[in-house]
């Protein structure tokens, strides 16, 4: 792939150690100067989250927990993606993809990678509803990071304690109703003719608080054909009823139509990372979504142990996707088309029990719950072409109604059992059903497109434990273990390998063995640091068996094994300087050989994926610094490096991996605070040294297009005004 002059990698790579050097040094000084004065009034905030379904402090709980605030989210960026934000959390890697018909490429652990819709391996919430469905595939675009108080990432085997999904848990949190009345707005401009504006207000009335929000965005895109436009409302309303009632009502709606560009081969890239495919224009590719989701949820206090928590959603989701599938193809009868249009119904409930007092005179908490997802699907397929008119709707070439549906038990306990020591276990048992009524049959040529309804249904049970040894109110060690299971989805159900009518229901849940040990480090007020170590191993992991024709088709894979390694630091250097770096090491590769397809139909499978490679889409190393100035008042700025290993783009392994990159953002603002206004004005560049690298990849494209390029030096610049009543 084609590399910035040495000159600017120089530059970058030097502005990244500049950056790590810069936190070590400064630690030290403040070090040196607190031991001097004993002076230790600068600290960090105590982090607590819930992710384990209790609000703890992450410093006393047996897992990888990270939270990002609202302010981190949103503040001095655009504010539309969580890959602008997220890059500071080890084990994560989100990716904007440059291309807004086709979700954020989020990855946690090296789960999620692989995924050609939407997310897969990483379980999603917003404010306790799922953003993920029934079947394992989430969605992230509706996340409205104007109204965020926080998002929290949940790493490991504790990540089993929320269903289908190996690799980790995203729960975004919407803050609550200010004491009082305040109202918000924010415009920000940048390169590409994007532009995005944001309105709010928060406040209290009585015994209720409320929040909302509204978004809008819109862009020309870095690459040709990308324009996109989003609008998204969120909003929460919190009740007081009685004494010991808290009820909250939930409404997310969401719209965006987007033009895709499609990925780009290597060739491609060299002669402009800016272009589209041609196929994009051709076929005008492009999607749009439309999606409402509401949802309450009801906690009532028993006793001063006991506590019950109620909720309840629903959900409508509207998809309407051109491909750039060719006519030739779609000739086959059992073809579904170039267009896919989905118009999905989705709800579900959670109830839970928790219990938090004494166990021998000990502190314990128990949980005991259930939680049900149902999902309604029509799914209709079109031609893409018209005569000799392609990218419109054309004749139905699919016809099926959808439903999956899961019911899960789950039970969690913690017990302090010693002052320094705590155990926690945790065990999940799910049921996941599939069933499908094809409606589009040809009665005169049922061999070439039949009745292709199935059902099929998957369970499991995942155990989980894990234990924290309190060395010292300076260092806490942990250790943990759990299973977790990963169905196919409806997408990876759709077709069948060698090219026929019907679905691939032959398809198994793959199983997974999680184990991690760490230590979690407070050596003074003013820093904290991580460490974990985790390994875990697949069995019949689902991996693309070909790719060709527009259709993906997907099997079952012997073995697979991730471990790495996962280190943060933060720290509060003094009152104007804090600092965050954080490393993630992660081998990710195929243990025992299998065999795949280069095209269709895939009767006979016949390439060698051999034992040793690496899996696609996941770099060995990723490194990131941040460092922060700035006080309540005045000016302040943000200094963003990372490092990017390269990353394999298909199975094989046979294709051009993506080179390395290393990238520098730099943003800076002022900060007015009055009686009742506050008032700040920001400016950003990303890229600084205006790196050419490869920003995401569709892994295992059929045509060879697995490269997405990320933009040129770009700016942004806004202003943002909050004010109290």
């Amino acid at each position: 792939m084609r590399r910035a002059p040495l000159r600017e990698r120089t530059l970058v790579r030097t502005a990244s150690l500049l950056a790590t050097a810069s936190l070590l040094h400064a630690a030290g000084a403040h070090a040196q100067q607190t031991d001097a004065t004993g002076d230790d009034e600068v600290q960090l905030e105590t982090v607590v989250v819930t992710a384990t379904r209790l609000a703890s402090p992450s410093y006393d709980t047996p897992a990888s927990i990270d939270s990002v605030s609202g302010g981190e989210l949103f503040g001095d960026r655009m504010g539309v993606n969580l890959s602008e934000a997220l890059f500071n959390v080890p084990g994560l890697v989100a990716r904007d993809r440059q291309n807004y018909a086709q979700d954020t490429q989020i990855s946690i652990r090296g789960f999620g990678t692989r995924s050609a819709f939407g997310l897969r391996g990483v379980r999603l919430y917003v404010d306790g509803i799922p953003a993920t469905q029934p079947d394992g595939q989430g969605q992230v675009s509706h996340f409205n990071l104007a109204t965020a108080e926080r998002v929290e990432i949940l790493r490991g085997p504790f990540s089993a304690l929320y269903g289908n999904s190996s690799g980790g848990v995203i729960q975004l949190f919407t803050s609550d109703g200010t004491e009082t009345p305040s109202f918000s707005a924010s415009s920000s401009v940048g390169s590409f003719n994007t532009s995005r504006s944001s309105v709010g207000t928060s406040g209290s009335v009585g015994p209720a608080d409320y929040t909302l929000g509204y978004t809008h965005f819109e862009t020309d895109g870095y690459r040709d054909h990308s324009e996109a436009s989003r609008d998204g409302v969120n909003g929460k309303l919190n009740f007081k009823v009685g004494d010991a009632g808290k009820l909250t009502l939930l409404l997310n709606w969401f719209t965006t139509e987007a033009d895709d560009p499609l990925g780009l081969t290597e060739e491609q890239v060299q002669a402009d990372p800016s272009q589209a495919t041609p196929q994009a224009t051709q076929y005008d590719t492009r999607k749009s979504v439309d999606q409402t989701v509401g949802g309450a949820v009801y906690t009532h206090k028993l006793s001063d142990t006991q506590s019950l928590t109620l909720m309840g959603y629903y959900g409508t989701r509207e998809v309407v996707q051109f491909l750039a599938i060719p006519q030739a193809p779609q000739n086959n009868p059992g073809h579904a088309g170039g267009v896919i249009d989905l118009a999905t119904d989705f709800g579900g409930a959670d109830a839970r029990w928790s219990w938090q007092s004494e166990l021998a005179g000990r502190p314990a908490s128990l949980i005991v719950g259930f939680a049900w997802d149902t999902l309604a699907q029509q799914r209709t397929g079109y031609e893409n072409y018209v005569g000799g008119t392609f990218g419109v709707r054309g004749d139905l070439r699919r016809n099926e109604d959808n439903d999956v549906n899961n019911f899960d038990q789950y039970l969690q306990a913690s017990w302090d059992f010693t002052d320094r020591w705590t155990a926690m276990l945790g065990l999940r048992h799910s049921r996941i059903e599939f069933e499908s009524d094809d409606h589009y049959i040809d009665a005169d040529n049922p061999t070439a497109n039949g009745d292709d309804s199935y059902r099929t249904d998957y369970s499991a049970t995942t155990p989980v434990a894990g234990l924290m040894f309190r060395a010292s109110p300076k260092a806490h060690f942990y250790a943990s273990y759990g299973s977790g299971f990963e169905t196919p989805t409806l997408a990876e159900l759709a077709y069948r390998i060698d090219d026929g009518s019907g679905s691939n229901n032959t398809l198994r849940d793959s199983r997974s063995r999680n184990a991690e040990v760490g230590v979690k480090l407070r050596p003074t007020s003013w820093l904290r640091s991580e460490i974990a170590l985790f390994q875990t191993n697949t069995e019949d992991e689902l991996a693309v068996a070909s790719n060709s024709g527009g259709r993906s088709t997907y099997t079952n894979i012997g073995k697979t094994r991730r471990r790495g390694m996962e280190l943060s630091a933060d720290a509060r250097i003094n009152r104007l300087l804090s600092a965050q770096l954080a490393y993630t090491w992660l081998d990710a590769e195929v243990r025992q050989d299998y065999l795949t397809c280069t095209g269709t139909p895939c009767t006979t499978p016949s390439t060698v994926v051999a034992a040793g490679n690496r899996i696609p889409g996941i770099a060995e190393n990723v490194v990131s610094a941040q460092l922060r100035f700035g006080a309540e008042a005045g000016v302040y700025g943000t200094l963003d490096a990372r490092h990017v290993g390269s990353v394999e783009v298909n199975d094989t392994n046979a294709a051009t991996p993506t080179d390395a990159y290393e990238v520098v953002d730099l943003s800076a603002g002022w900060r007015w605070n009055f009686e009742r206004w506050t008032l700040r004005t920001f400016a950003r560049v990303d890229n600084l040294f205006d790196e050419n690298y490869i920003g995401s990849v569709i892994v295992n494209d059929g045509n060879s297009r697995f490269y997405e390029p990320a933009p040129d030096r770009s700016y942004m610049g806004g202003i943002a005004i909050d004010f109290k009543s």
